[in-house]
């Protein structure tokens, strides 16, 4: 089936991602891809020119949706103390969300950010650098103490790796997954304190 809509690189990764949920990251081809979007699968590698590339394109756009949507926390109003605990606590639900709200694509997005290392540190730095933003206007309006906001930003990335980490990604649903997230991030946020 041909499609008359214009071939564009968003729609071959909304495509992909349909194609990763349903046959996973061993099986799903460009060649799926293709089908689903009604191309030849050369049309969809004139976007991307490898299927690795393709791979790394789809667990960018993934792994931004969280970045994306914790960045309006990092310059919205409210104390710094606020902000950081909005900002942990919206990468926590985030994670929540993409393991139990679909548990196949988040499976297969595992295996994939274990290939795509570098779109995996592009992300990190991305989010300790949000992390490091909070710190330092904290620092500045006097609510935290002084520290290197960018050592400061990865220690508590690091800390809370439990309740981010896909590695840790069973846990989050236990019942008191909640209760323990909230007295690490207490603990941490005491620690900043002047």
């Amino acid at each position: 089936m041909a499609t008359t809509e214009t071939l564009t690189a968003e729609r071959i990764l909304a495509a992909t991602e349909e194609v990763l949920r349903r046959h996973g990251a061993a099986k799903a081809t460009v060649v799926d891809v293709a089908r689903v979007l009604g191309v030849s699968h050369a049309s969809v590698y004139r976007h991307f020119r490898t299927k690795a590339a393709l791979r790394e394109a789809v667990t960018k756009r993934w792994l931004d949706r969280t970045s994306d949507a914790l960045s309006g926390v990092v310059d919205a109003d409210g104390p710094a103390e606020d902000r950081l605990r909005r900002w942990l606590a919206g990468l926590f639900e985030a994670k929540q969300h993409k393991a139990g709200d679909d548990p196949e694509l988040f499976g297969t997005y595992t295996v994939l950010v274990g290939e795509a290392s570098e779109v995996v540190d592009e992300h990190i730095a991305d989010l300790t650098g949000q992390l490091a933003a909070i710190v330092r206007q904290g620092v500045e309006g006097g609510a935290f103490a002084p520290c290197d906001p960018d050592v400061t930003a990865r220690a508590l990335f690091e800390a809370t790796a439990r309740y981010h980490d896909p590695a840790y990604a069973p846990e989050w649903s236990r019942p008191d997954a909640e209760e323990a997230f909230t007295a690490l991030l207490d603990l941490l946020v005491r620690g900043l304190r002047p």
